[in-house]
């Protein structure tokens, strides 16, 4: 099982890194709204990897049978590995390649009225508070994967 959660995750994180990294850098061409759409995109693509990595540990590891709670573990530990990959990248996005994000970002709430949405953001809590998310939209779609993909018996 540990095998299947640690190559399944880093195709993940990588691909939750790759994504969202690269869809940031043309965020200055992009309105909010459309990179917080390409935020979501990357983050359900990372995370597609629950739904087979489950898949190959019931079929091909452990014959056959899976239960909801291995199922949702795996999935679990995945969303991690992906949220550390997507962390990272939107930790060195507003750290080193647009570090006025967060101002920008309030100024846009401000320009929009919406200035009670606006606060205290830095590149930590925000890279944090991505894989606070991820995690969290993991387990969803792990405890989702896990009840199509259950298995008791052979």
């Amino acid at each position: 099982m540990r095998t299947t959660m640690i190559r399944y995750g880093i195709f993940g994180g990588l691909t939750g890194f790759v994504i969202f990294l690269s869809h940031l850098t043309f965020a200055k061409y992009l309105s909010y709204t459309i990179l917080e759409l390409f935020g979501y995109i990357s983050i359900f693509l990372s995370l597609s990897f629950i739904y087979f990595a489950m898949k190959h540990y019931r079929d091909n590891v452990n014959g056959g049978i899976i239960s909801l709670g291995k199922g949702v573990w795996i999935g679990v530990l995945i969303s991690l590995l992906v949220g550390i990959g997507i962390g990272i990248a939107d930790f060195i996005y507003t750290r080193f390649l647009n570090p006025n994000f967060y101002d920008e970002y309030a100024q846009m709430l401000i320009a929009e009225g919406r200035e009670e949405e606006i606060f205290e953001m830095t590149s930590i809590g925000g890279a944090l508070f991505m894989v606070a998310l991820v995690v969290v939209i993991g387990f969803m779609i792990s405890l989702i994967a896990a009840l199509i993909l259950r298995r008791d018996k052979k």
